[in-house]
């Protein structure tokens, strides 16, 4: 099929790569020159696993083409791909100016029917918003389809070439079948295409995101209580996990979410209940204990630690998750913003996320080149993502690095037992350590 993509950020570079991978020919468009050049030239903005060597396959074998003119796209492209970033407005609606923007320079630019699919993360009632804009650009038929994303950053490719589920939002069985003849290579272990409406194909991608968001925060919870009572909560995740009607993933307790998705989508989803004159209690509960949450590794480090000026703290880990470099909403900013403020000396280290991280900080912190240089004379090591490489370390060359032996493990993925023999003193998230206030008596 012959496929245009409006947008090459992160989901319409991964789109349209995997479907030219699979033997259609894709335009990809974007307003930015300089990354369109790029692009062209095989060179990927972003980070992530598979992606580059994807790109420059597909340019060699001109089924992936780039430009910066959507009428260029749209003339070829017979099914149109919405890929146009929706990012937070200031009052936590999604802000929907550049998708408006983008469907008005399609209709522009359509010389006859085009399937446009939305493929951005939007509101409910966002398809018909873009019938009404695309009727009053154009004269040429068109139908509107919902096709939410489900990518996880650092496994993008593969989520996209072997979906648990397409999610496709049309009441028109002939588009029905065009979008399914697309997806069906993808498809073929038998995991299934669900054809609904515009409304619940929409509010079926809020509803798995907030759904998962509130899995992490509820455990952060669980964690916490069980710092206080003594419980270690690797154990209790296991027991819970191992009931068949809940499940493990999404049971990890940590320093909190970040990310593109989990915290704008949970707030845009709580503003669409507004607007319809409904209160998600729960998603605001799960909003407010991941705040909290990325604030927890820090109350440790100053608890154990007391007064911070002049400490030097190493950080492990800045992108708000492995296998990617986006700071977007990342655990890091908050609790390296605590402790400068608090004083201390900061040097972090991660794999690929330091330019990222620079363009937050600055230079108010220090950039190791290696896991191993940033835990060289620190007060303490904080493990903030949990980056393979930081899994198995060597603990007792880790020990006599540091100028005192304390790890703060925010992601829980050391052994305590194992670090404490070897004289590393150990607290995690949940496992049992107190360090907080006593609770007063009444």
């Amino acid at each position: 099929m012959r496929i245009a993509v409006i947008g090459a950020g992160y989901v319409g570079l991964v789109t349209g790569t995997c479907f030219a991978d699979n033997g259609n020919d894709v335009w990809c468009v974007d307003i930015d020159a300089d990354k369109v050049a790029r692009l062209q030239r095989g060179e990927i903005p972003i980070y992530e696993p598979g992606l580059e060597e994807m790109v420059k396959r597909n340019l060699r074998y001109e089924r992936l083409h780039f430009t910066t003119d959507v009428a260029e796209a749209v003339a070829n492209g017979r099914i149109v791909f919405l890929c146009v970033g929706t990012p937070p407005a200031d009052d936590g609606r999604s802000d929907l100016s550049y998708l408006f923007r983008a469907v008005e320079d399609v209709g522009r630019a359509m010389p006859e029917h085009r399937v446009v699919v939305i493929k951005s993360t939007v509101p409910v009632g966002t398809a018909q918003r873009v019938r009404e804009v695309l009727a009053g650009v154009t004269e040429h038929e068109f139908d509107v389809v919902s096709n939410p994303e489900f990518l996880k950053e650092g496994a993008a490719i593969d989520d996209f070439l072997k979906p648990d589920r397409v999610v496709i939002g049309t009441d028109d069985a002939r588009v029905a079948t065009i979008m399914k003849e697309l997806y069906d290579p993808f498809v073929r272990t038998g995991h299934p295409i669900l054809v609904m409406d515009n409304a619940s194909a929409e509010l079926t991608k809020y509803g798995a995101n907030a759904l998962l968001a509130t899995r992490i925060s509820f455990m952060n919870e669980l964690a916490n209580l069980a710092d206080r009572v003594g419980a270690d909560i690797s154990l209790v995740r296991k027991g819970m996990g191992s009931d068949a009607r809940i499940g493990h993933s999404f049971l990890f307790p940590g320093v909190g979410f970040g990310g593109s998705c989990f915290p704008k989508d949970v707030d845009a989803l709580g503003h669409v209940a507004q607007d319809h004159g409904l209160r998600l209690r729960l998603l605001e509960a799960t909003n407010a204990v991941n705040r909290d949450q990325k604030r927890v590794l820090y109350e440790k480090i100053r608890a154990r630690l007391g007064d911070l000026r002049g400490k030097r703290i190493a950080v492990w880990g800045l992108a708000f998750k492995p296998r990617t470099d986006d700071m977007r909403e990342a655990p890091s900013i908050t609790i390296i913003e605590h402790l400068l403020a608090d004083g201390a000396e900061v040097v972090a280290y991660d794999p690929v996320a330091t330019d990222s991280a620079r363009a937050v900080f600055g230079e108010r912190i220090r950039y190791a080149q290696r896991a191993k240089d940033a835990a060289r004379g620190a007060d303490c090591l904080a493990v903030v993502t949990e980056w393979n490489e930081f899994r198995r370390p060597d603990f007792e060359e880790l020990r006599d690095l540091l100028a005192q032996p304390l790890v703060f493990d925010g992601r829980n993925i050391y052994d305590p037992i194992h670090l404490e023999r070897l004289g590393i003193e150990y607290y995690g998230i949940g496992r049992g350590r107190r360090l907080h206030p006593a609770p007063q008596q009444a």
